[in-house]
């Protein structure tokens, strides 16, 4: 018979679970990581149309075409404005610039390249101690462990993996692709003109929160296998719902 428990930590732990992956997969894929500084919007031609490493290295200088805006640049998303035969596209135009994991450095930095490979595999655990954090209300042991602490133990391993994500993402500044959209003195750890985007700060804030869930599916193990819940269990309740 599937038995229910719910207890205020455990409850916790498995919406803070589906937040933070959420929030960290949505941030991934996000172009708002880098904010690149003002400029118009870019010339759109038959000879550069569809070309993107040509076109984006055009600017449009008449002052009086449009108000300047700010391109933003993720991991493997951009996004822009252009300008196509005098007519100004107000609309940004985002899309993902990737178009193979082999592009050369100066397109597809090789760190991101690596940061990409980690975010990948800790968004894949994550997505895992997900499924198990709601499992975990009605089936509260997997493979004869907790799934709690088994949980939470695969909660830090992927804490650990998009840690590494996020310390590899700024070698990759100093590829052409980052000094077109933050200027020529962008390097390592140096994003000259740029800003960081909000993708950046949530990005970084699920890393944080994927180790606080860790350490906070002990508690939610302790209260699970309470003295009040054990109680409750003998007594033949399905349902149990304990404020611990």
């Amino acid at each position: 018979m599937c038995q229910v428990i719910v207890t205020c930590r455990s409850f916790l732990w498995t919406l803070l679970s589906i937040a933070t992956t959420q929030i960290f997969i949505a941030s991934v894929f996000s172009p708002a990581w880098l904010i690149g500084y003002e400029r118009s919007p870019q010339a759109l031609t038959f000879n550069n149309l569809g070309n993107s490493s040509t076109w984006e290295g055009r600017y449009d200088n008449n002052e009086d075409a449009t108000e300047p805006f700010s391109p933003t640049i993720g991991i493997i998303n951009r996004c822009t404005r252009l300008r196509r035969f005098q007519e100004i596209l107000k609309r940004e135009n985002c899309a993902t610039y990737v178009t193979e994991f082999s592009m050369p450095n100066s397109q597809f930095p090789d760190a991101w390249k690596a940061s990409l490979v980690f975010f990948c595999i800790g968004g894949v655990l994550l997505v895992f101690t997900m499924g198990t954090s709601v499992m975990s209300i009605c089936m509260q042991s997997m493979c004869g462990k907790s799934i709690f602490t088994l949980s939470g133990l695969i909660q830090s391993i992927a804490g650990v993996f998009c840690s590494i994500g996020v310390v590899l993402y700024p070698v990759g500044w100093s590829s052409d692709k980052v000094k077109f959209y933050c200027g020529e003195e962008t390097s390592a750890f140096h994003y000259d003109l740029c800003s960081f985007g909000w993708s950046f700060y949530a990005c970084v804030a699920a890393v944080i929160l994927v180790f606080t869930c860790s350490v906070l599916s002990i508690g939610a193990d302790h209260a699970t296998t309470s003295r009040r819940v054990e109680e409750e269990l003998v007594e033949g309740k399905a349902l149990i719902c304990v404020m611990a």
